[in-house]
């Protein structure tokens, strides 16, 4: 009894070993689980309308233009060198680092694109100078509404064409008429639907003004501020103008009654998009066209040249005639103002002897 009793007692203090010693092994035994449980897709009426809903809502993926960027940088110059100007305004909303990169060098590529398709329009249709350009003293002179030049394009406006800003843009008289060709040229563009198709344009009566006039001179006049402060709206505005001119000149040509003088004009000049065939003779542009019933026979609107026959050329106006014409303008400006200065001390001499009369009278 003694023994068991013992042996009883040393089982009970001792636990098993050998279940604790195999529980690591059991673990390292069995395989890992795995959840495969999955979505269950629900399939119905409403949650389809559901997803085209929200394909509907969601934006537009953009297009990754990285690539083009990533071209070297004179074969990227030489490839935006042959695109038209209203490319651009296309290309400029394909993504932010391509319209950036156009912005920034839009003065280069202007001037290519000038060199390759408007070297003559560019020349007989030049940008008008900003008044931010000039000196003070010239801008007080230019500004000033006492000038004959002011008085007379503000009292008599053309129905036409929309006066500058006198604190915008110069108001000599080169910049005056390169304005008013600048907004002829949009103006011109925006009838020849009207021109081809025969019908008559209409008519404002003297001395008043329509909403509707009012509107388009003044979107005319937006867009040529515009191109005074970025080239690619300057070139787009020659793009216009050539359009304009061609269709002129092949609606003159279908005229066979016309036996005007005017410009050879072929299907291979149109397909260049360049205005090269003007550079040939034909007829000069005399006068502004100060109406629009002038439009009907209006071929190709070109000022500031003249042909010159025993040369066989054409002969353009200097681009320094801005600066001549500031010259004469603060010239008339001093003979003015000594002439005020004259006619006031004449007119204080003229009080004095009065009043010594008046004296010696009494």
């Amino acid at each position: 009894m003694k023994v068991s009793s013992d042996l009883t007692t040393a089982t009970m203090r001792e636990p098993p070993t050998t279940a604790l010693s195999d529980e690591p092994d059991r673990a390292n035994r069995e395989p890992p689980l795995v959840d495969l449980t999955q979505s269950l897709t629900v399939n119905s009426k409403r949650t389809e309308r559901l997803r085209k809903k929200l394909r509907k809502k969601a934006p537009p993926k953009l297009v990754d233009a990285r690539g083009f960027l990533d071209l070297p940088y004179e074969l990227m110059m030489e490839i935006l060198g042959y695109l038209r100007p209203d490319d651009f305004f296309a290309l400029c909303g394909v993504s932010k680092p391509v319209r950036a990169f156009i912005l920034a060098e839009e003065d280069r590529i202007c001037k290519d694109i000038i060199a390759l398709r408007y070297p003559i329009l560019t020349r007989c249709l030049p940008r008008p100078v900003l008044m931010e350009e000039l000196d003070e003293p010239v801008r007080q002179v230019l500004q000033s509404p006492l000038r004959p030049e002011t008085k007379t394009m503000y009292s008599k406006p053309y129905q036409h064409v929309q006066p500058p800003d006198l604190t915008l843009v110069c108001t000599c008289m080169t910049c005056v008429l390169r304005w008013n060709s600048l907004c002829l040229a949009l103006d011109f563009s925006h009838w020849q639907d009207h021109l081809d198709k025969g019908k008559p344009l209409p008519v404002i009566p003297r001395g008043t003004q329509p909403a509707w006039n009012k509107n388009l001179l003044a979107k005319h006049a937006a867009t040529v501020v515009e191109s005074l402060k970025s080239p690619l709206w300057y070139v787009r505005i020659l793009e216009i103008h050539l359009d304009s001119i061609v269709r002129s000149v092949r609606r003159h040509g279908e005229n066979k009654g016309n036996q005007r003088r005017r410009f050879r004009m072929t299907e291979e000049d149109v397909r260049s998009e360049s205005d090269a065939f003007l550079a040939r003779d034909g007829p000069p542009t005399v006068d502004f066209p100060f109406h629009r019933d002038n439009y009907y026979m209006l071929e190709a609107y070109l000022p500031n040249r003249c042909w010159i026959a025993h040369r066989n050329e054409w002969v353009y106006i200097p681009e320094n005639q801005h600066d001549r014409d500031v010259e004469v303008a603060l010239k008339w400006e001093a003979f003015f103002q000594k002439k005020q200065d004259e006619e006031k001390a004449l007119h204080a001499a003229k009080q004095e002897l009065e009043e010594m009369q008046l004296l010696l009278t009494l």
